[in-house]
């Protein structure tokens, strides 16, 4: 059976904030619903009413949380949304919501499912702290121990090394390092200055607050709550290469990595569509939508090839697949992990060993264009929660494509921990 075309369909999203500002009293649950019930039903979705006209719904969190394991079942079931949707979670880190439209985009290929909505969210002020495992088990034990005096014996049991929480940190858990540490290593292999990557940064705040002045992203947002949702609150109008280059290094002494230069630790959700041409005359007025043209994942060794270096493999291959080169692309959504990261991978992109070693592709794919990458900011300004962010660069290429002619092609491209990288190439319509 030939595959079915597969749009990607605008949705919206929270407001972006850092880790305990704006949205610190907003739980996971609390960031989703609202995110979700606007999309479905919300005048810029299907319309009222009609949610049962869904296939699927699936949705990504990072962050474990002790009361919640399918998060897309829980987070539609507290949207009151038709309970007779199927609901799954998925986790691919950084890339999740990214991973979410693709998965629901192969069964829109292949004729099992017509509409589908995906997203993700991310709640760092609501992080749960855990027991070390000893501890854990002692505190279960006592309380199913059976009377007073068993609870006190089973208690006095823990190990004085037990007496401690754990905090669940950005770290890689084969290394033991932080994302940072790990892109610390990265620049330095691909020669990447300290100037440099402030000067992405700033580019990136600046075309942020731009976006912002022009109202690109309020045709997104949608308020959590009482927080209102006219803007993102992250970025910032006030920075310049002076403030940025008086910044201490951020991953250890000597580094080039900094709080400036590096996407802060954010809450957020985000969701968009996933739909074949049936599911499009679903909406009772089709939002800003765009063509999915195909996808590309990929995997490095960490060590080898430095963590966050996996799309390096993935454009090269998928453009390959097209036979396309960078130029060809119209507009690059990379996301923006770090400064560093993304003028690491563009150093890749245009090393033909490093294409021809480590991607396996044998022709010049041309110059990078740097122009066309992030005009309207990206996660260092915006912020990044982490499954929210394949959402938001989904719904936000969506209506930067609807500005440029039909046929206009764009990548969205995402790191990931683990060393996995998610990229989509779409077209417009």
């Amino acid at each position: 059976m030939a595959e079915l075309a597969t749009y990607i369909v605008q949705g919206l999203r929270s407001p972006f904030a850092r880790i305990d500002r704006e949205l610190a009293s907003y739980d996971a649950l609390q960031l989703s619903v609202p995110v979700l019930q606007q999309t479905v039903v919300g005048d810029r979705g299907l319309g009222r009413g009609r949610d049962g006209e869904i296939d699927l719904m699936i949705w990504g969190s990072v962050i474990p949380n002790l009361s919640v394991s399918n998060w897309g079942r829980e987070v539609w079931l507290d949207a009151k949304l038709d309970p007779a949707v199927p609901a799954l979670t998925i986790v691919q880190q950084c890339a999740s919501s990214l991973a979410a439209a693709t998965h629901a985009a192969a069964q829109t290929r292949a004729g099992q499912i017509d509409l589908a909505v995906c997203g993700g969210v991310e709640s760092m002020s609501c992080m749960q702290i855990g027991l070390t495992q000893g501890l854990s088990q002692t505190v279960r034990r006592a309380a199913s121990s059976g009377g007073p005096g068993a609870f006190m014996r089973t208690l006095a049991a823990v190990r004085p090394r037990d007496l401690r929480v754990s905090v669940p940190q950005a770290k890689e858990r084969t290394t033991g390092k932080t994302m940072g540490q790990h892109t610390e290593e990265m620049v330095r292999r691909w020669n990447v200055s300290r100037e440099e990557q402030d000067r992405f940064a700033l580019a990136s705040h600046l075309r942020a607050v731009a976006a912002g002045k022009k109202g690109v992203y309020r045709r997104l947002l949608v308020s959590p709550g009482t927080f209102p949702a006219s803007d993102d609150p992250i970025p910032r109008s006030d920075t310049s290469l002076d403030r940025l280059a008086a910044l201490r290094p951020a991953f250890g002494a000597g580094g080039s990595l900094t709080a400036g230069n590096s996407s802060p630790l954010t809450d957020g959700a985000a969701a968009c569509w996933v739909a074949s041409a049936a599911g499009l005359d679903r909406f009772h007025a089709v939002p800003p939508h765009a063509r999915l043209l195909d996808w590309e994942q990929a995997a490095v060794e960490i060590a080898v090839d430095g963590l966050l270096m996996a799309p390096a493999i993935a454009i090269p291959r998928l453009l390959a697949r097209h036979d396309l080169g960078y130029a060809d692309i119209d507009l690059w959504e990379i996301h923006e992990a770090f400064a560093g990261q993304v003028l690491s991978t563009i150093r890749a992109l245009e090393n033909r060993e490093w294409l021809r070693e480590r991607a396996g592709i044998d022709r010049d794919l041309g110059a990078f264009p740097q122009d066309r990458v992030n005009p309207n900011g990206g996660s260092v300004a915006l912020g990044h929660p982490f499954a929210a962010t394949g959402a938001r660069l989904l719904s936000q290429t969506v209506l930067e494509l609807a500005e440029m002619p039909s046929g206009s092609r764009a990548v969205i491209s995402i790191c990931a921990a683990g060393g996995l990288g998610h990229v989509a190439l779409l077209e417009s319509v």
